[in-house]
């Protein structure tokens, strides 16, 4: 039984229809990248999946039960995080607050699953007393991860996780996916990056015109000549 599986998904916003009849799965344990130009509708499935854009017609299904249209909080509440591509910390509050806000659900001293966020991002536990609004974009791309992992998700959502980010920053957050991939957590990607995506990927999904064109194993992605000339610059 697949993780996550989105069947046939119509989506939109207003009047416009974005995605016509999307499909993908991520089994337990994978990294899934979906990748396709600009406007495709990559952002629109993940907000469909996760309830904060309606479908108009498919279903959604996590760990085997329908969660098509449910609200957010009930989302990350049967284990699926989101990590939009802004807008993805509290800028006001601390590292440490940023934390304590995304276990608001767990019910239990969070303390513990803190320690081990600070193992896994150090650059946050040398200051932990720091704004997030003060921290460089790399930084606050891995408070975004942290914050996610702070429920136990068994998926994780990540929209553009290196946008904006510079080679040697954008290298380290895919080496932090690689890292919650290897705890257990399965993660869908939606990147720009397409190559460097692809790399860590098992499989990918091609994108265009809200429509599925492509799916195949991440090795065999970028070595396809037509998604080479189109998306990874070849």
């Amino acid at each position: 039984m697949a993780l996550l599986e989105a069947r046939d998904i119509v989506a939109g916003y207003g009047e416009t229809e974005i995605l016509h009849g999307v499909s993908l799965v991520v089994n337990a344990g994978e990294i899934v990248t979906i990748i396709g130009p600009n406007g495709c509708g990559k952002s629109t499935l993940m907000k469909a999946v996760v309830g904060l854009v309606p479908v108009r017609s498919g279903a959604v299904t996590f760990r085997g039960v329908d969660i098509t249209d449910h609200a957010p909080e009930r989302v990350v509440r049967a284990g699926l995080c989101y990590v939009p591509q802004s807008a993805n910390v509290f800028p006001s509050l601390s590292i440490r607050e940023n934390l304590d806000m995304g276990a608001f659900t767990r019910g239990d001293d969070s303390q513990a699953r803190i320690d081990e966020m600070f193992r896994l991002f150090p650059d946050l536990a040398r200051r932990p007393k720091a704004r997030a609004g003060s921290l460089s974009g790399g930084q606050r791309q891995m408070l975004a991860l942290a914050r996610a992992l702070m429920l136990d998700p068994r998926l994780l959502l990540l929209d553009e996780p290196s946008a904006g980010l510079s080679p040697a920053i954008m290298g380290l957050v895919f080496e932090r996916i690689r890292d919650i991939n290897a705890t257990g957590v399965a993660l869908l990607l939606v990147e720009q990056q397409a190559r460097e995506a692809l790399q860590l990927s098992d499989r990918g999904y091609v994108l265009s015109g809200g429509e599925n064109r492509l799916e195949d194993r991440g090795p065999a992605l970028l070595d396809n000549p037509e998604v080479a000339r189109l998306y990874l610059g070849g």
